[in-house]
């Protein structure tokens, strides 16, 4: 049985609007994070979704109940957390500013210093950038190419497993993991250069067939439009 995945980005945080590194850190939904859900939540209210889960860290837990309670037409239990579908880790850069993040990355990379991470990843590509991105971390712990690929196909095992016997279900996650399954499994990736950051409280739907295959078929959307 195939599983319809509906990812679902964590509306926007403290450290979104002070434009501050947020991997595994966690801050809370801002005021406007939680209106902008609330629009998402009501789009989706009318959708039946067989279960619904998140990654573990609270800005999604908070989203995803945003979600639960406004569905009309679904019968959710208790929400699994899935700690695969976390945030990037950003090592000793969480916290920080992220043009200071990228000015290091950059100049690490051996490019031309910018605060612009498209044109970064554009330039040394997705699988280099992680390296140089650990490499920047003056504690080198930032999760690296290796690292971030082993959890992102873990993570597909699980939702596999977990969803067997689902239709259709709702995962809330995070803005980098998000794009980072995007350029690997989006059909309008190339699997190398960047592709667009989702927006707080946007929904990418993906495909999970029985043999765990997974592919997004649509990416970054509201969720009216899907």
């Amino acid at each position: 049985m195939k599983t319809e995945v509906y990812l679902v980005r964590h509306g926007e945080t403290l450290f979104n609007r002070l434009n501050k590194v947020q991997g595994w850190c966690d801050t809370p939904l801002t005021i406007k994070g939680i209106d902008d859900l609330k629009k998402t939540a009501d789009a989706l209210s009318q959708i039946h979704f067989d279960n619904m889960y998140s990654s573990d860290l609270k800005r999604a837990i908070d989203t995803v109940h945003l979600m639960k309670d406004a569905n009309q037409v679904s019968n959710i239990g208790k929400i699994k957390k899935l700690p695969e579908f976390r945030e990037v880790f950003y090592g000793s850069f969480e916290g920080g500013s992220i043009d200071d993040i990228w000015l290091g990355v950059s100049k690490a990379a051996g490019i031309p210093a910018t605060t612009d991470v498209k044109k970064i990843i554009d330039t040394i590509g997705i699988y280099k950038f992680r390296e140089v991105t650990k490499k920047a971390d003056p504690l080198h712990l930032a999760e690296s190419t290796e690292e971030l690929e082993t959890r992102m196909c873990r993570a597909i095992k699980v939702l596999r497993k977990e969803t067997s016997g689902e239709g259709r279900v709702l995962l809330v996650s995070h803005g980098d993991f998000i794009k980072t399954l995007g350029i690997k499994y989006w059909k309008e990736s190339d699997g190398l250069h960047d592709i667009t950051f989702p927006d707080n409280g946007s929904v990418s739907r993906g495909i999970l067939d029985e043999e765990g295959n997974f592919e997004i078929v649509d990416y970054n959307c509201k969720a009216e439009d899907l």
